[in-house]
């Protein structure tokens, strides 16, 4: 699939937003690992092979082991990840797949016994972060880097 453009390039304004929040993001409370965890997720489900293959070389970096990444689209069947690990995932599904219900209220009380309104926003901020990526990304072709 050929690219079609580099919006970056095209319109550096409009991008400079985006990476302004996902740099933010990238210092906020949420750690490497927890953040590549939504960033994968998200992008499993969206099918974006260009944020797969970033955020899979991005999270082994940052300490996560291959099989959790390898097992990530059936976290729910594995003791692999903590409880507020599967809590960010569950929010992660549901923000991503918004036309289902969105953040659910039983997501989202869940998310308060481990975290924070701080940390929440956070977490929702990095779950609308790659799917605004990922619909980059996937609208433009961006092909996969070595």
């Amino acid at each position: 699939m050929k690219q079609r453009m580099n919006i970056a390039q095209v319109d550096p304004g409009v991008y400079k937003g985006l990476v302004a929040t996902d740099q933010y993001l990238h210092h906020s409370s949420l750690t490497p690992i927890e953040l590549n965890l939504i960033y994968l997720r998200a992008s499993q489900i969206n099918g974006c092979a260009y944020c797969l293959d970033m955020h899979s070389k991005d999270a082994l970096k940052a300490g996560e082991t291959a099989q959790r990444i390898f097992v990530l689209d059936g976290w729910r069947e594995t003791n692999l990840f903590s409880p507020e690990e599967m809590v960010i995932l569950k929010m992660t599904e549901e923000i991503t797949l918004i036309k289902d219900k969105g953040l659910s209220a039983e997501t989202y009380e869940e998310a308060t016994k481990y975290f924070d309104q701080h940390k929440i926003a956070q977490l929702i901020m990095a779950a609308v972060m790659i799917n605004a990526w990922n619909r980059i990304a996937i609208s433009t072709h961006l092909e996969i880097g070595a």
